[in-house]
């Protein structure tokens, strides 16, 4: 069995994802999390929750939302699982 070994929740800025063409800004949202998520928690394999996926299309991929409130865990094998944080 897989041991966490880090738990954090992570309020992700994603201001910078309006500066981009209004059609892309869905698809470089999701960009935007999963890069945060590898510098802050020190890992390249990110496995976003489907909810997160939903939270950042809800409105479609013109209007994502301007920061998401994100739970993270790593484990030892280096994964790193995330997941919308309840507010």
């Amino acid at each position: 069995m897989v041991e966490k070994l880090k738990e954090q929740i992570y309020i992700i800025p994603l201001r910078d994802v309006q500066h981009t063409p209004r059609w892309e800004r869905g698809k470089r949202s999701m960009k935007a999390i999963r890069d945060y998520l590898a510098r802050h928690m020190k890992s390249e394999d990110i496995k976003l929750d489907q909810n997160i996926n939903e939270a950042v299309w809800e409105r479609g991929s013109h209007k994502p939302p301007s920061r998401i409130r994100v739970r993270a865990m790593k484990f030892e094998d280096g994964q790193v699982q995330a997941e919308l944080a309840e507010e």
